[in-house]
């Protein structure tokens, strides 16, 4: 019995020991000077900013708005290769900005755009930007272009804009598709 009772009061002695490192404070770096004539002490302190990583893109307008794109050929102009630009002429706003290095940018969406069974090429719609160099239009369907990054940032804005090249005669009818556009790291 007197076992037990002096292994249970090691045991207390242990769990309040250990509460007592648990509550022991850390103490900052320190320096103690003592003496005649001038003294200096010196105590070092480490600064630390946490910057998580991230990628910002938006094509259009702000939010979880998708934008339309349309473009409606005239009936005296369908299929003779004038090239149309986007009803309202207006540019799309592009942003891109990220602290992740280098960035992939891509353009996904169907095979075509399409009308019932009828379809119109993705190569028909071309796509121009205002910083070609540093924020181009990606191509539906193409390899992705690295966007290189200067210090490990990119920080960029375009205009992107667009035209129905219009070079062939096709049913009539709304074709639609909608492009992904992804912006990437590793």
């Amino acid at each position: 019995m007197k076992n037990v009772r002096a292994f249970r009061g090691l045991a207390l002695t242990g769990v309040a020991a250990l509460g007592l490192i648990a509550m022991t404070p850390a103490l900052a770096d320190s320096d103690f000077q003592t003496g005649a004539g001038a003294l200096t002490a010196s105590a070092d302190l480490q600064f630390r900013v946490i910057v998580p990583r991230f990628i910002d893109f938006r094509v259009g307008s702000a939010g979880t708005t998708v934008d339309n794109v349309d473009f409606t050929v005239p009936a005296a102009n369908v299929g003779d290769g004038t090239a149309i630009a986007r009803d309202g002429g207006a540019a799309i706003a592009v942003a891109l900005k990220s602290n992740v290095g280098n960035v992939a940018l891509a353009a996904t969406g169907p095979a075509n755009l399409t009308s019932g069974g009828n379809t119109i090429a993705w190569t028909e719609i071309t796509g121009t930007s205002s910083d070609a160099a540093g924020l181009p239009v990606p191509a539906v369907g193409a390899a992705a272009t690295t966007l290189t990054a200067t210090n490990g940032v990119i920080d960029r804005t375009a205009d992107w804009s667009f035209s129905y090249g219009n070079n062939n005669l096709v049913g009539a009818g709304t074709y639609t598709g909608t492009v992904t556009y992804t912006a990437s790291a590793p």
